[in-house]
């Protein structure tokens, strides 16, 4: 089912605000969010979102715009091919980062839900990327994710919430200033739709990006943070990006990380286009087999 991008839809479950607060007062258990996220992945699988467990008033949206939860991508069955999941205990919440690279429809989805302490979901939205999004391709994504080491930290050697947090948020907020230090790991990679800059040098840091044509603020921040496995996923708005749309707030965009040492070690990105490309003319394979930067321009020498 073709996701909604520009249009709202009449719904069933009404959202109450397109942001999620940064910090939920209930706390839960990392069995409850697990079993919520497994649920979430069976109900796509299936297209039978009515498994999914919804408080009465719970909200819905796919790209920043609500609807009905049963007449989203949940309402057809998709081949899913890979998922991760991530839990934050703190905010009692789960993300989901779901790959369909040989379905007929291919699709990577980006998903974020709220709970209660006893596993209700009670807000939940999804970046819904497919065909004709910011370098879109599901089966290069697929073929990089998996083969990634997302794997469970040591205990005396997890960075703190804040310190997960603010490693990403330093690589948004480079956005907006360039001078700005990022710390990015070596090595580190970026896996942004179809391309990866772990091809440039698997061993090197290949996350540092060139400056963008103009000062970007990013805004709307909402995240997931999951100590054990030093991820955190922020949903915001990608100002700019976006040729079809003003400047700001931009369009739908999510970012996840995995933290190492309080460095950057992975980035994935996941963008919504109203047009194709986003009306950038990025190219498939950019010169010199490298990946260039979100601005669409070649990787300025050194970076």
């Amino acid at each position: 089912m073709r996701k909604v991008k520009v249009i709202v839809m009449s719904c069933s479950i009404v959202l109450a605000g397109l942001g999620f607060a940064a910090n939920a007062s209930a706390q839960c258990s990392r069995e409850t969010l697990q079993k919520l996220a497994d649920t979430y992945v069976q109900a796509q699988t299936t297209g039978k979102a009515t498994m999914l467990p919804l408080t009465a008033n719970a909200s819905y949206a796919e790209n920043d715009q609500t609807m009905d939860i049963a007449k989203g991508v949940l309402a057809g069955a998709l081949k899913v091919d890979f998922s991760r999941s991530f839990h934050d205990t703190k905010q009692c919440a789960s993300f989901t980062e779901l790959v369909a690279a040989t379905d007929p429809h291919p699709y990577v989805i980006h998903t974020r839900m709220m709970a209660t302490n006893d596993g209700k979901v009670s807000k939940m939205e999804s970046v819904v990327t497919d065909a004709g999004d910011w370098v879109f391709g599901a089966t290069e994504h697929l073929a990089v994710t998996r083969t990634e080491k997302w794997d469970v930290i040591p205990m005396d050697k997890r960075d703190t919430r804040e310190a997960i947090q603010a490693a990403a948020d330093a690589y948004l907020n480079n956005w907006g200033d360039p001078t700005l230090p990022v710390p990015h790991g070596t090595p580190c990679s970026r896996l942004e739709g179809r391309t990866s800059t772990a091809a440039r040098n698997p061993e090197g840091q290949a996350c540092t990006m060139g400056a963008f044509p103009q000062k970007l603020k990013v805004g709307n921040r909402r995240y997931i943070i999951d100590e054990n496995f030093g991820a955190v996923v922020i949903f915001h708005n990608f100002p700019w990006i976006d040729a079809g749309l003003p400047t700001d707030p931009g369009t739908p965009a999510s970012q996840m990380f995995r933290v190492e040492g309080g460095k950057n070690r992975y980035i994935h990105e996941v963008t919504v286009c109203t047009t194709p490309g986003c009306g950038r003319g990025r190219p498939a394979t950019p010169p010199g087999g490298q990946a260039a930067p979100q601005g669409g321009q070649p990787a300025p020498a050194g970076k």
